[in-house]
Formats: structure tokens, sequence, C-alpha cells
């Protein structure tokens, strides 16, 4: 149990592949130590093992808990904050230490897997931000309806499936970067059928991919910040061969909204009809496809962030 609420509690999720993770955490315990933090921490299992760790903590009365991972096990985190009471969640603040492979929220707020001793400086700093979180209410395949909540983006279609080639081709291929995932599935052509209904416009038609993005989307809502009340969403239609090395381009130099196959919207609210065979990748990790009609929100200033 926390002995005082200056007292971090730490969850270590050594990244996926990794030959030898103590190595790691011997490098952050000793900056942990060389800072004087006070802190316990538990190593999880596997990243769906984090939210039983966080409530874990909650429920021992730690206020500050750190999170030493990628986005996957930011948003275990985070949905075990939001199915805590709100005066619980409150008294509690979420800080990152990056460790996954993309780490997509904490390079939001440039923290870097690079620069260890950096990152805990800012967090012993405690400076605390409320962030939005997205969030998806859907039914799922009993029935029962359900929400799951997301930091940095929900993606339906192509970017959902490079998401789940990567992680299926891990063990093989080693860390296969998002850009040659990418040309394997982009040359597929792959395009979906899909019905969305965005403020008052209307989207019906094959579509490539859809990123609704709290946070910059891998690349794909690159002017998305988790403090405005909105979510930012491209609708990427099916670019031609000739256009695809150009669009490679845009989205790693953070001009993808500059493409033509490219839609921007910013909206609190997006209602999916129909997706049709499209996977759905939340946080980096896919979920399991609803059933119908679900609808993507934004919830404003509801989760205590170290920034």
């Amino acid at each position: 149990m926390a002995e005082d609420n200056k007292r971090w509690g730490i969850v270590y999720c050594p990244k996926t592949g990794v030959v030898n993770p103590k190595k790691k955490w011997a490098r952050i315990e000793k900056c942990l130590k060389e800072k004087g933090v006070s802190y316990d921490h538990v190593q999880s299992e596997s990243a769906k093992s984090v939210e039983r760790l966080v409530k874990m903590m909650i429920n021992n009365g730690y206020t500050t808990i750190i999170i030493v991972g990628g986005d996957s096990a930011l948003n275990e985190a985070v949905n075990c904050l939001m199915h805590t009471d709100r005066e619980v969640r409150e008294q509690i603040t979420l800080g990152v230490i990056p460790n996954g492979t993309m780490n997509d929220f904490a390079r939001f707020w440039d923290f870097r897997d690079t620069e260890l001793e950096d990152n805990i400086e800012r967090l012993v700093r405690h400076r605390v931000r409320k962030v939005d979180i997205g969030c998806i209410r859907y039914t799922n395949q009993q029935g029962e309806r359900c929400r799951r909540y997301f930091l940095n983006c929900i993606c339906i279609g192509l970017v959902a499936s490079v998401m789940n080639l990567r992680r299926r081709a891990h063990g093989l291929l080693g860390a296969l970067s998002f850009i040659p995932s990418s040309l394997l599935m982009i040359f597929q052509r792959l395009e979906y059928k899909m019905r969305l209904r965005i403020e008052s416009d209307v989207i019906d038609r094959k579509v490539m991919t859809v990123c609704i993005g709290n946070a910059r989307g891998y690349g794909f809502t690159p002017n998305a910040v988790p403090y405005n009340g909105l979510l930012d969403v491209s609708v990427v239609y099916h670019p031609q061969v000739t256009q695809l090395m150009e669009g490679f381009y845009l989205l790693y130099s953070g001009k993808i909204l500059n493409h033509g196959s490219v839609h921007p919207y910013r909206t609190k609210e997006v209602t999916v009809e129909k997706a049709e065979r499209a996977l759905i990748g939340i946080d980096g990790r896919l979920m399991n496809a609803p059933v119908g009609t679900f609808k993507v929100q934004v919830e404003q200033e509801v989760v205590n962030f170290l920034i």
C-alpha cells in the first residue's frame, strides 16, 4: 500500500520481443533512484493484465500511476480509470515512460523512448494537465451495450489491417516497420464499403481507411489535440498508384491532410452505420467487431495526465 500520496505506483510493460526486459527496467530503476523517486512497481504479464494491475494500485491508494509501456498499455490504464468512481478518478494522475512500438500519445507530449532521464525528470516536476479522451459506444456479439475509451485514435480499415499485420509478423520478421507493412496492404488495393455520419455530412461509398483522432493518430490526424473537446477525422479514399509515394512522404512529414485522397473533418461525434469487413483498431490494438451502428465521441478534460 502507498505510504503517502507522493509515492508512485509503476506498471512496467516489457516491450514485445525484447530478449532481456530486465535490462531496460534496471536502467529505469537506476534513474528513479538518482532522482530520489519513491515508488513501488509491478510487471505486467501481458498488455491485457495492465487494467487489472492499475485497478490494484488504485485500490491500494496510489495517486500517481506511471505506465512504462506504449499506446496499448496506456489504453488499458485509461479504461481502468474510466470505470472507477469520478471522485476517485479525479484524485489520480497518470503518466507514461514510453516503452512500446509506436508510443504515439507519449510523443505528442515530446516523451521519447531514447530520452529516459529527461522523461523521468519531467515526471518528477509533476506538471498535470486534464486531457480529453475518445469513447466508442457499440453493441457486442452478445447483444450487450459496451463502451471503450482511447487516448490516441480509432482506425477503421487499412490502418487497422496494417497494425494487425505488424503484430502477426513480429515473431517472424522482428519489428516490421509501418512503411513496408503499409505497402504490402495498399498494393492489395483494399477498400471497404462504409456509411458514416459526420455532423451534417453523410459519406456512403468505398473508403480505404478512416482515422478518428483524439491525438495525432499515427500521422493521419496530425492537427488533433487532446484538449479542445473535438475529434479530428481523416477519411481516406483509395489513391491512384502514382499518388502512393506522395502519400507516404506527406504522412511522414506530418502533412497528410494535403493529399488529394484525404478528406479531413473536426467534430464531437462520428456515427458509423456500416463498415463492411473492415477491421477496427483502438490505440494500436484490434478490437472485436461491433454489431451494427456504433458511435465515437469525445469526453472533455476527464483524465489527469503528467506532461
